[in-house]
Parts: structure tokens; sequence; C-alpha cells
């Protein structure tokens, strides 16, 4: 069955990859997007009679509203991503992600559906040896990741919704993003073949970005018995600490140097383990491993040589 569906944000790191895939499945699909980093990301789908784009802002309403009564589902990706963005941007953090949130949930009926993709680092710090699950307490350090969980809340709190909490995502893609940690790690160890870390014991989860597209296609053919629900989205073996991460890079290139920093402190201090067990249970499994990621994107850094492609 094919439906109508609304991305916003959708020429981004994610929506490049979502937007052609739910192109392919026959669904009509509107992009609302500023495109503030002048990609041109999307230009392949213009061929799709059932594909339209409209470059705007997710935060007006006026612009909204229209594109909201010809749309079956919502997908808002259009936020500001990235601590160091964030942190020159706080005013466009809380209003991208939170309050255009806030109005979508205002201006939609109630047999609109939403799936929202937040953020497992809502989860902060998590306690050593145990894993965070859907019902663990929500902490978050970042200003992101308190825009993200106060998002969810907004969306679950509407019903008709379902909560995709990402692990951090890793992967090549139109519209790329050098600044995420496998993508900057794999980087750094293919361009300048070391690295520095801070705090290496940090522990996080991972997911290959078409991986993601797979868990929205996935929510929208099982939206029924899966809505109402937030879910932890993650690569089930790959809770991993940033020496860990190193350690598989250099498996794929040999002469990576990595070094712990025995003074200094990394800003993000994310740390916890994460199941995946919930949404594994509705019958979704990640197909891309770590490993995968990290020998596509040695190959696309052989094509891209310079830093435009991260958010600051």
């Amino acid at each position: 069955m094919s439906y109508s569906i609304l991305v916003t944000g959708g020429a981004g790191y994610l929506g490049s990859i979502l937007v052609p895939e739910l192109l392919k499945l026959r669904h009509r699909v509107t992009v609302l997007d500023n495109f503030m980093f002048q990609q041109n990301s999307l230009l392949e789908c213009c061929v799709y009679e059932n594909f339209d784009v409209v470059r705007g802002d997710a935060r007006d309403e006026d612009v909204l509203k229209p594109l909201l009564q010809k749309a079956d589902y919502v997908i808002p990706l259009a936020a500001l991503v990235g601590a160091p963005l964030c942190s020159r941007d706080k005013i466009g953090t809380t209003t991208t992600i939170r309050d255009a949130i806030a109005s979508i949930v205002k201006l939609s009926s109630k047999n609109h559906r939403i799936i929202i993709p937040t953020t497992n680092s809502g989860y902060g710090i998590g306690q050593k040896g145990v894993y965070c699950t859907e019902e663990t307490p929500l902490k978050p350090i970042s200003l992101y990741g308190k825009a993200k969980v106060e998002a969810e809340k907004i969306v679950l709190d509407k019903g008709n919704s379902i909560s995709f909490r990402l692990a951090t995502v890793f992967g090549m893609s139109p519209r790329m993003r050098i600044d995420l940690l496998v993508n900057d790690f794999t980087y750094r160890a293919v361009k300048d073949r070391f690295v520095v870390i801070f705090e290496g014991h940090f522990k996080r989860n991972y997911i290959h970005i078409r991986d993601i597209a797979r868990a929205f296609i996935h929510a929208i053919d099982n939206f029924d018995t899966m809505k109402n629900e937030p879910y932890n989205v993650g690569l089930s073996d790959a809770n991993l600490s940033k020496l860990e991460l190193c350690a598989k890079i250099k498996e794929q290139v040999p002469d990576f140097v990595y070094l712990e920093s025995p003074v200094g402190e990394d800003p993000d201090k994310r740390d916890y383990l994460v199941s995946n067990e919930k949404i594994e249970k509705t019958g979704f499994k990640p197909i891309y491993s770590l490993e995968m990621g990290i020998k596509e994107l040695i190959k696309g850094y052989r094509i891209i040589t310079n830093s435009r492609y991260s958010n600051v």
C-alpha cells in the first residue's frame, strides 16, 4: 500500500538516504527543507512523479498547514544536529527540534501518523554494565538531547506515533556528515593516519544509516502493532568504547595509530550500553555491520577530501 508522506528536513544526512527508498516503494513523498547547507542531495529524486519538494522552514506553520493536509505520515527529520552547531545556535536548536514538532502536532489531525527520530543520547550516563531499555529514565546531557527528549514526549502524548531512539549513525550519504563519530574516526584514519582520543572508555551504540531507513519503512509497514511506543534502534553487537571502535577501524586501515590522551576531556559525556531487543521483537534486524560501514566509508573518503561535509 502506498501513502502520502511529508518529510521535513528530507534533504539532510538521513533524508537523502530515506527519501529515495520511500519513492522506490511508490510512496508519494513531499520534502520540506531550507537547504541550509546548499546541498543537492535529492536531485536524483526529481525524476519521480511521486516526489515533490518545497523550499521552506519546518517551523513555519503557514508552510506546514497545507502540506499536512495532503499527508498520511509525517517524518520530521528537520533538526540542528551536532554539539558545535547546537552550541552556536541554541535558539535555532530548540525551535527546530522541539517547537517545530509542537507545531506539527498542533496542526495535525488524530489520523496523522508521525514517526519521529530522537536519540539514545537521552540516556546520558548509564550504569556500568547495565543496558538501557526504553523503560530507563531519560537523563539527557546536551541541549540537543534535551530538545529531542521533549519532542518525543510531545509526539507520544499525541498518540498515533512512533519514536526511534537512534544510536550514533554511520555510513555514506549524498548529504554527507563527517562529524559523526564512526565517520569522523574513519576519516582521520584514512586522511591523517592518527587520532588522539579523550576518555576512550566511554561507550555508545552505533547503527548504519541505511538500517535507519529500513527501520522507518518497517514502522510504516507495521504501524498499528508498533504505535505509541519508543524504540531503541542500534546494532546489538556494537556497544563499543571509542578505543574498541578504533581497533575495528585499524583492522581495515593497518597503519592507523590511535592514542588516548592522559589529560583533557571530551565535552560529550555520553557513556551507556543500549538494548535493541524491543524493536528486534517486532521483526526488525539490522543488516549492515560496523565492519561493512567502515569499508564503505574508506571508499567514500577516496572521493571526498574536504570538510564541507560536516555541520560546522
